[in-house]
């Protein structure tokens, strides 16, 4: 994959670099600021693969390099976005995880020392997938009304809670002894219970996201 890089601290970006060049992969620019990697996005005459940007940036040293992924997201809908960081930047970590076209993640940076989950949340980002890490998942377990949820019987509550922890179906069907039609089948109300329509292809992080807002408040 052609990866653009952005990370402010330079021995933490070179050490990226150099694994996702053992990878495999082709680093075709960096950025050490958030101005500087909106700055190289719009000259690169091809778009890269992938954007790879830690959360917190020059020149705010905020949530920087998150609202230039989101900017980068306005200028070209598909284009796959990967960020990193050391927290969770709750507002626009939601405004990232539910745009329209996917292809979004949200990793904490622990999560690159497990270089094999890394290599495939790239590749899932990259394919126009959704990766949110588990623990930014229990992190964002605090957000809005309960409400929503009301309409979901409690096998299926118990379903959307084991998607928020990023289970995928076939893990979800081992651990409930249930089939993986009979997952399909429960996802499917799920999103019914909570008027997600089937042309939404981003259902499975609404979902997740609702969910998560519930149990903030409840």
């Amino acid at each position: 994959m052609r990866i653009l890089l952005a990370d402010d601290a330079t021995l933490l970006r070179e050490a990226l670099s150099a694994l996702l060049q053992r990878l495999g992969h082709e680093i075709v620019a960096t950025a050490a600021d958030a101005i500087e990697l909106r700055t190289v996005y719009a000259t690169l005459t091809v778009p890269p693969d992938i954007v790879v940007t830690d959360v917190r940036m020059p020149p705010d040293a905020t949530d920087d390099g998150l609202r230039a992924a989101l900017h980068i997201r306005k200028l070209a809908p598909t284009q796959p976005v990967l960020v990193l960081s050391q927290y969770v930047a709750e507002r626009y970590a939601r405004d990232l995880l539910l745009l329209p076209e996917a292809a979004v993640g949200y990793l904490l940076k622990e999560r690159v020392n497990r270089v094999s989950d890394f290599d495939r949340a790239l590749a899932a980002v990259a394919a126009g997938g959704t990766v949110i890490d588990p623990e930014v998942t229990r992190q964002l377990l605090r957000s809005e009304v309960a409400g929503p949820l009301d309409a979901l019987t409690p096998r299926e509550r118990e379903v959307l809670e084991l998607m928020a922890e990023g289970a995928s179906n076939t893990d979800i069907a081992a651990r409930l002894f249930l089939s993986d039609a009979a997952i399909r089948k429960h996802i499917g109300n799920i999103f019914a219970g909570l008027g997600l329509s089937p042309a939404d292809e981003n259902r499975r992080v609404r979902a997740i996201l609702v969910f998560l807002e519930a149990r903030r408040h409840g």
